[in-house]
């Protein structure tokens, strides 16, 4: 294993911390249990990593949403945990209890490399795949460039691959993205969700992240061109938000199939895009634990 890198402070200040912290601490004891916590260490930092499920399980890798934090899979893993052992990784330079080092992970090459040393650090040489929104995109980019370490992909609602941002999206965004601030943050999170209610514990923990943890450098992920993804092997299942305001939940599922004509596709309705994991579990978790099934065994299913 890597020897880790020196850290970095995460923090604006020691009371943004803590209370960072505390919003993280009470979204973990929404999990059915208490993960545990890996340290898995590399060039860039050290990236933390909640398991849970048995030991001698299929591996499943959770990818969170920009600034979304592995802990956001609380309403996911006792079911997904059925089959798998999971593993739900906070990226390194974002929100999180990862620690930077004193390499940053400049673009999208290191991002990916990071990615794979994580892999290799949990000591999976293969395993199932699973990312929301930007955390999709680099799932999909790590699929295609060391398909032999995923067995199966799936994509829950997308960004920018399929399909295009929406121009209002993009709009209601680009201030929280300038200037976060707990209310712009939470305005732009109500907008977003609809009208459907968006777990508070989450949201204080996004709100502080957004607000409290210094802006690090986003890394914009390639596009793949059209050949890349019609040649992909890799068995992929891509689920749509129905009201999700990110982009139009059929045209990501139209651009999937003409793009990747080997993927399944879904659309789960009455959830928007930084819902997903969490306003409809139950629906979501059926979906996962049928595509992601063992090899050797039916279906199951959840809740």
């Amino acid at each position: 294993m890597p020897e880790a890198a020196p850290p970095v402070p995460a923090f604006r200040t020691p009371e943004a911390e803590r209370r960072f912290s505390a919003a993280y601490g009470r979204v973990l004891a929404r999990w059915p249990v208490t993960p545990e916590e890996i340290d898995v260490p590399s060039e860039y930092g050290i990236a933390r990593v909640l398991a849970y499920g048995p030991g001698d399980a299929p591996p499943l890798v959770l990818s969170h949403g920009g600034g979304a934090t592995s802990a956001v899979w609380f309403a996911n893993v006792a079911a997904l945990a059925t089959t798998h052992r999971v593993y739900a990784i906070d990226r390194i330079g974002e929100p999180g209890r990862g620690t930077r080092g004193d390499r940053p992970i400049r673009d999208e090459d290191d991002l990916l490399d990071w990615l794979e040393t994580t892999f290799t650090g949990l000591g999976l040489d293969r395993a199932d795949l699973c990312g929301h929104s930007y955390g999709a995109e680099l799932a999909l980019a790590f699929a295609l460039r060391a398909p032999h370490r995923v067995r199966r992909l799936a994509l829950l609602d997308p960004t920018r691959f399929f399909t295009g941002f929406s121009p209002r999206y993009l709009l209601r965004a680009l201030p929280m993205l300038l200037r976060p601030t707990p209310g712009r943050v939470r305005a732009f999170t109500a907008w977003e969700s609809g009208g459907t209610p968006v777990d508070e514990d989450w949201l204080e923990l996004y709100v502080s992240g957004s607000t409290d943890f210094p802006r690090s450098k986003i890394i914009t992920i390639r596009r793949p061109d059209a050949a890349r993804l019609r040649a992909s092997a890799v068995p992929t299942l891509v689920v749509a938000a129905e009201r999700s305001r990110a982009h139009d939940a059929q045209a990501v599922v139209a651009g999937a199939r003409r793009l990747m004509p080997h993927a399944e596709t879904a659309v789960l309705p009455e959830v928007s895009h930084h819902g997903i994991p969490t306003e409809r579990p139950e629906a979501l978790n059926r979906l996962l634990l049928g595509f992601f099934a063992p090899e050797d065994a039916a279906p199951p299913t959840a809740g």
